[in-house]
């Protein structure tokens, strides 16, 4: 019903702090937590979409119609919005743990680098 609010929010937090701090984003990739979070709530929110749960018009979640039904939507949020929160969390920082300690670079400049150097020396 509404658990794609939790990551969309952590998204877009994500993405302001990525604006701001520029020095930082870079050192601890924010980059990447972006684009797993935006992708994330995006797929969820279509999924909610298709099934009918959220609607083009206000209150837009179908859960949060009746006063009654918001404790749902706000459980919904609290469980199941946290915990896939926390696990795409947890995933971005297992790429940064295993990709500092392999020494792999995850930049995209480095990135551009390694393709433009392996094309160039083959003939």
């Amino acid at each position: 019903m509404a658990c794609f609010i939790v990551p969309l929010t952590l998204a877009v937090i994500v993405s302001i702090v990525k604006r701001i701090s520029r020095g930082l984003a870079e050192k601890i990739n924010l980059g990447m937590l972006e684009v797993l979070l935006w992708g994330g709530a995006g797929l969820l929110a279509l999924e909610h979409i298709w099934h009918g749960e959220v609607v083009p018009w206000p209150p837009f979640l179908t859960a949060m119609q009746n006063p009654e039904e918001w404790s749902i939507a706000l459980h919904e949020m609290a469980t199941n919005g946290v915990a896939m929160t926390i696990a795409t969390s947890a995933l971005w920082a297992s790429i940064q743990l295993i990709s500092r300690r392999l020494g792999i670079s995850l930049h995209r400049e480095a990135i551009e680098r390694r393709i433009t150097t392996t094309i160039s020396t083959e003939k």
